[in-house]
């Protein structure tokens, strides 16, 4: 970790991302302009999940961005859990509108009245689909990626016969959430349920998977919620069962976000820049001429033969013709997180070979014209292994299952400022009240992560009253 990382991870965070070319500031508080690499890693995260939703018949949709504010107060839970954070339109020109119009923070109420439309009987369930869209939350406090007032997301939204089959598929939301994270984006996460306090507002459980960054915090990776019968309730969503008798459907929903590719930055990222996963990277590989190549016209041909080779295995490769030092095109490809650099000078020319710089390690390999097709794809698979295992490494140094009191948190906390250390995931006992929860947040920073599905290890006393738990949780500090 360079010194900027360990002294000033936020300041490392925003320079590194606005270095790399990801995004811009808006004139909008808040809001982000995504440049086309940060949109493309979107795309990338994107491509990825429509495939589970593809396998699952899951189709994707579209609904207004405008929502009526009756239809928020239909859930009041709901309602509350957003009620700071909603942007309202009331005019149009000079004139007063009716009835104020909330933009989406979320689509369950636009929804949920769209289902009690469509679904009548038995045989209209299981109704699935999925959007892909932009979502306002006034944030007071934003970061790029991480935390804007506007965003963009996917949320599915699912109507069952049965609580079995909505409860299936929230858990098989949460795991393809899970696989999208650690096999495309090369992040571990913590798969688990969210406490009460902690869960989507007017949901029954919720579930998530966390991801630690390096400098010790949380993020939530992805949510998937089990909403039982309250929105189908309050929108009245009901369907005539095999008994002939009208009953409420059982409904889900679920999403991830663009604070992903926040994640991806701030996991896998180093001093010089962007670490990109092969998987998502806008460019895989760069093919840099070296030396005199503009007086040598073959180095530029036989990479523009290479290019078209690669791409037609869908790589994403570019040359860099621009008329910068190969130092400067070496520093930009890093700082930009280019799984693989290709260096192609006279001499390489000369002996059929290029050279190879994978992003993440520091040596360079001469390797034949003739095996390089090969060696790409397998440096390329290799490197995405390589990355997830050492960001799973770097977890697990960071995870702490010996702290029992509040005094001991405070103890670690403080150490851990004074050594430069990141104090991490902190595993604990907890008796399940508020009250608790409420009281290591007010004192530590910490907060509730979730409820860990498989906890490496089961803790029976909780952390501030030193009674019996109820549950082993895992607590950190949050972006």
């Amino acid at each position: 970790m360079s010194n900027l990382q360990k002294e000033d991870f936020s300041k490392w965070y925003l320079q590194t991302i606005q270095k790399a070319d990801l995004m811009d500031y808006s004139p909008v508080r808040g809001c982000i302009i995504f440049k086309p690499d940060g949109f493309e890693l979107w795309q990338h995260i994107q491509d990825d999940f429509n495939k589970f939703l593809k396998e699952e018949d899951i189709r994707n949709v579209y609904f207004p961005m405008l929502i009526p504010k009756h239809f928020l107060e239909k859930e009041e839970e709901h309602v509350e859990g957003f009620a700071p954070e909603l942007p309202w339109l009331t005019k149009v020109g000079d004139e007063e509108l009716e009835e104020p119009y909330a933009l989406r923070p979320t689509s369950e109420t636009l929804i949920g009245d769209a289902f009690s439309n469509w679904i009548n009987s038995y045989r209209d369930l299981p109704l699935e689909i999925n959007q892909w869209a932009n979502v306002f939350r006034w944030e007071k406090k934003t970061m790029p990626f991480l935390r804007t007032s506007e965003f963009l997301w996917q949320e599915g939204h699912t109507a069952h016969e049965t609580e079995e089959d909505a409860r299936n598929r929230t858990m098989s939301a949460l795991e393809a959430y899970a696989n999208l994270i650690e096999n495309t984006l090369a992040i571990p996460v913590y798969r688990g349920q969210k406490t009460p306090s902690e869960r989507f507002a007017g949901a029954v459980d919720t579930y998530s998977v966390e991801a630690m960054m390096r400098d010790g915090k949380a993020v939530q990776a992805g949510t998937s919620h089990y909403l039982g019968n309250n929105f189908a309730q309050a929108f009245d969503i009901k369907f005539l069962n095999r008994n002939n008798e009208h009953e409420h459907v059982y409904t889900t929903s679920w999403g991830i976000s663009t604070r992903l590719i926040g994640s991806l930055i701030m996991v896998h990222g180093d001093e010089k820049g962007l670490v990109l996963p092969p998987k998502v990277a806008p460019t895989q590989v760069v093919l840099i001429p070296v030396g005199p190549w503009q007086k040598n016209p073959a180095i530029l041909d036989r990479l523009k033969e290479l290019q078209a080779t690669l791409k037609a295995q869908d790589l994403r490769v570019r040359i860099d013709q621009t008329e910068n030092t190969p130092g400067y095109k070496f520093n930009e490809w890093e700082l930009k997180g280019a799984p693989l650099r290709i260096e192609f000078g006279p001499r390489d020319l000369e002996n059929n070979q290029v050279v190879v710089k994978m992003r993440d390690l520091e040596d360079k390999a001469t390797v034949s014209l003739d095996d390089i097709e090969e060696y790409i794809t397998t440096e390329l698979d290799t490197m995405q292994k390589r990355l997830y295992e050492s960001a799973a490494a770097r977890y697990k140094e960071n995870e702490h299952y010996d702290i029992d009191t509040l005094d001991e948190l405070k103890e670690h906390i403080a150490k851990s400022k004074e050594t430069g250390e990141v104090p991490g995931f902190v595993l604990i006992g907890w008796d399940g009240t508020e009250e608790t929860e409420a009281k290591i947040k007010e004192e530590t920073g910490f907060t509730t992560r979730n409820i860990p599905f498989n906890p490496p290890v089961e803790k029976t006393v909780d952390i501030v009253t030193g009674e019996p738990a109820k549950h082993t949780v895992w607590i950190a500090r949050a972006y």
